[in-house]
């Protein structure tokens, strides 16, 4: 039997189903990625990957829905916990001109987020030598992202119990407004500064 090419209307049902299970994953799994969570909702729906996919920021939107409606407090306080935990990592490290990037900065941080921190250095092997210095154990997180926009060097910490993730970039990058790999949009990040002035407008 001939099948039958999912009309528009039918294209756009299956990505919002597939995006409000993705995220649905996101805030209760734990699944950080959100390529991962998308193929993971479309296989628990019956969906093939290569059809009705929605976009990262979809995903998005559907995490902030989630979270007003089911986590509003949680989250709330989970992410004031994030922010708090990311702006002592920055000042640890404030050699290396950090930045705030990731779920922790836009508030879409679900339940088990970690903090995605950007720094700048000569090399990544500063980065670790002054890690050394201060017991500060860390793990590399592997091979190199690809393209020419990509960290020298990625590390990962605990920082009391919350994971860390450090992008180390050359010194020269740091001007550099890079772009999302998914969404095509530049990336948002923030300063120690900024990051404490977000801190003081979500405060109890």
């Amino acid at each position: 039997m001939a099948r039958h090419k999912p009309t528009s209307r039918s294209q756009d049902s299956l990505r919002r189903a597939v995006a409000s299970a993705a995220a649905r994953l996101m805030a209760e799994d734990g699944i950080g990625d959100y390529g991962a969570a998308k193929r993971k909702a479309a296989r628990n729906l019956g969906i093939g990957e290569g059809e009705a996919l929605p976009s990262n920021d979809e995903v998005a939107d559907e995490l902030r829905a989630y979270h007003a409606i089911f986590q509003e407090d949680e989250q709330k306080l989970r992410l004031l916990e994030l922010r708090g935990a990311a702006l002592e990592v920055m000042r640890f490290l404030a050699d290396f001109r950090p930045y705030l990037t990731g779920s922790v900065l836009d508030g879409t941080a679900a339940r088990y987020a970690e903090i995605e921190i950007d720094l700048y250095a000569d090399s990544a092997k500063d980065v670790e030598i002054d890690l050394l210095s201060r017991n500060m154990p860390y793990d590399s997180a592997g091979t190199r992202p690809p393209g020419p926009e990509g960290p020298e060097a990625q590390l990962r910490l605990d920082w009391n119990g919350i994971p860390v993730l450090l992008s180390v970039y050359s010194r020269g990058d740091e001007r550099r407004q890079r772009r999302n790999p998914h969404s095509g949009r530049t990336q948002a990040r923030a300063r120690t500064d900024a990051v404490e002035a977000l801190l003081a407008e979500s405060a109890p």
